[in-house]
């Protein structure tokens, strides 16, 4: 499902037009973009939590050259824990 498919479909559910359910999902990102950007969790109960995840640096292979080591530099990256509720209904579908 596209951002714009995820919109036409929240649209539909909650009765708002298009360009309002738009906003609504850019606002929905961008709050959880800025969230976790400052190191706050994003949980939703039932659903699932959003995490920024601190990845240590770790020696690689380049791909190209299968003999050569590099290193990879440590980083954040964000990290969604599925809750409960959506582990069930995922599960029975």
């Amino acid at each position: 499902m596209t951002k714009q498919e995820f919109v036409d479909r929240l649209a539909s559910k909650s009765g708002l037009n298009r360009r309002d359910a738009a906003t609504a999902v850019d606002a929905f990102l961008e709050s959880i973009t800025d969230a976790l950007r400052s190191g706050e969790e994003v949980a939703f109960t039932g659903f699932g939590k959003f995490t920024v995840q601190n990845r240590a640096a770790r020696q690689g292979v380049n791909p190209r050259n299968p003999t050569e080591r590099v290193q990879i530099p440590a980083s954040k990256v964000p990290k969604f824990s599925a809750g409960s509720q959506l582990k069930t209904a995922v599960k029975t579908s």
